[in-house]
């Protein structure tokens, strides 16, 4: 069943909150938590407006004080407008605050450049001690709120607004571990997020109809990355394909192509948003479209990297018909 991630996160969390007097979710009117949950949260559950800055400080202090603060705000005033509080108050205190951040990439695609958030994962993953997560479905999303009670330090998560379709059934997300959906030797496809993530398994299964086999690899966690799994699916490819709903510098490209340059060098071609704010107002799916970051954009860049390296006589391509 399609769930919208931030559902799933504030279902999850009234259940931990009972459990676990030391947690807090701190709001921001996001409109995500109504009536029954805040008298059923008690005074575990706290509105403070909009006003995203005084959020961090408030959720920093609480941190410092013992508790275990989720705070609640759209992505985009996460990474922009509440960044110094973020910094200052929250990571360089190593403090355990949870960010949640709905809104994700083009999510507000209907609100146009003003609310969406596609510098997030750059701006928060260069934080020291910060982790970053972007959950791809309803179930990586309850795993990761659970997990997250054990962990040391600040978190982000990156949650979408609107339903979006599950994976199939796959062994519980481990922050920090990346999930291979799929193995093939001669590509991988390094990915994160809803869109990004069902697109390259479209696209692999049409790639493995010409011939051409791909890893499929799902980076949800882009700090601490799992750099070791990342170089051991890079080692036997001959093209590294990056696809995240982020604009192309910073976020999940940047990650993979610092981590492969250092350890394990390979063409990394990065497909994301281009480099210019959202022209053009819309539902998600629509600007997803409108901005080709498509199962179909994945399998014409792959192809037409593998032919011009074959053509160049960098690689040798066997012909699929044989």
């Amino acid at each position: 069943m399609n769930r919208a991630t931030r559902d799933a996160y504030r279902d999850c969390l009234l259940p931990l909150l009972n459990q676990h007097p030391d947690l807090i979710c701190l709001d921001t009117d996001t409109g995500l938590f109504g009536a029954q949950f805040a008298a059923a949260a008690g005074d575990q559950y706290l509105n403070l407006g909009i006003a995203e800055h005084n959020l961090m400080g408030i959720a920093a202090g609480l941190a410092a004080g013992g508790r275990m603060p989720f705070v609640n705000t759209m992505a985009s005033f996460a990474a922009c407008r509440a960044l110094e509080a973020i910094k200052i108050d929250i990571a360089y205190n190593q403090l355990p605050v949870r960010i949640m951040a709905t809104h994700g990439g083009l999510a507000a695609g209907h609100l146009g450049p003003t609310h969406q958030a596609l510098e997030d994962l750059a701006v928060l993953r260069v934080l020291p001690g910060m982790t970053v997560v972007v959950p791809v479905d309803a179930a990586a999303t309850v795993a990761f709120v659970k997990q997250s009670l054990g962990l040391a330090g600040p978190l982000y998560v990156r949650l979408g607004r609107k339903p979006s379709p599950p994976l199939p059934v796959l062994p519980a997300p481990v922050i920090g571990q990346a999930q291979t959906l799929r193995q093939g030797a001669e590509v991988l496809l390094a990915c994160c997020g809803p869109f990004a993530v069902l697109g390259c398994l479209t696209a692999a299964g049409a790639l493995a109809e010409q011939g051409i086999e791909a890893t499929v690899l799902n980076v949800h966690t882009l700090r601490p990355l799992d750099t070791a799994t990342l170089v051991a699916a890079a080692q036997p490819a001959t093209l590294v394909v990056t696809v995240e709903e982020h604009w192309r510098a910073g976020g999940l490209g940047g990650a993979v192509a610092e981590a492969l340059a250092e350890a394990e060098p390979r063409k990394v071609l990065r497909l994301g948003m281009p480099d210019h704010f959202v022209d053009a107002v819309g539902s998600q799916e629509y600007l997803v479209t409108h901005y080709d970051l498509t199962a179909e954009r994945v399998v014409r860049t792959v192809s037409t990297a593998l032919d011009s390296a074959a053509r160049s006589g960098t690689i040798n391509r066997k012909d699929p018909t044989t």
